[in-house]
């Protein structure tokens, strides 16, 4: 899971196996597989960045 921010400052922790689409337009918006979009502070770059980390960490635990 990575943990990112919404608008109104809540923590929100996101599968980023579902992640399908990172837009910035220019709040950052979250399209998830199952259609749900999600608005946050982190930018398209943090975010890229967070699944990045969150997939070594997988390859690291085999």
């Amino acid at each position: 899971m990575i943990e990112v921010t919404r608008l109104n400052g809540t923590k929100l922790l996101i599968n980023p196996h579902l992640l399908e689409l990172v837009e910035e337009t220019p709040d950052t918006v979250l399209t998830l597989t199952t259609g749900r979009k999600i608005i946050v502070k982190e930018s398209r770059q943090d975010i890229n960045n967070l699944v990045k980390s969150y997939r070594k960490g997988i390859m690291a635990d085999d």
